[in-house]
């Protein structure tokens, strides 16, 4: 379930995204050393990758509704589901990146609409509250 963000809850992957120096997450990705292909999440093959950060700031590019409960695993969270909006997010030229998206309902996104990276709690079917990611349209955001 994604509530509003704990600034103390745990990352839910620390190889996936991180905390800058001003307390906001930002996503972790790998770029191959060899070629300059960037890939996401980071791949565990520090010879091979270099870890980069992905920029904030990006476009949707698609989206739709998941409306019902997904299988677990993977899914990890609350019994009790309410369907939520999911989007693939260009990211500059880096990549497209796909999320949960929220800030807005979910009738009122758009294709091409500005989106920002927004920290995102996450409970999980124990209770556990974990700092994920999501995106919000970007007027809505700050």
């Amino acid at each position: 379930m994604l509530d509003a963000p704990q600034e103390d809850a745990t990352l839910i992957d620390d190889r996936l995204l991180v905390r800058d120096g001003q307390g906001d997450v930002v996503l972790l990705a790998g770029r191959n050393r060899m070629t300059g292909a960037i890939a996401f999440p980071l791949p565990d093959d520090e010879d091979r990758f270099e870890t980069i950060t992905l920029p904030r700031e990006g476009r949707l590019w698609s989206w739709t509704v998941q409306r019902f409960r997904p299988k677990s695993p993977p899914y990890a969270g609350p019994e009790a589901f309410e369907p939520y909006a999911v989007g693939y997010v260009a990211l500059g030229e880096a990549l497209i990146v796909e999320g949960r998206l929220t800030g807005a309902p979910i009738d009122q996104f758009a294709i091409d609409m500005p989106m920002t990276l927004v920290a995102q709690a996450f409970t999980r079917m124990d209770g556990e509250v974990r700092t994920t990611f999501a995106f919000a349209p970007t007027a809505l955001a700050a």
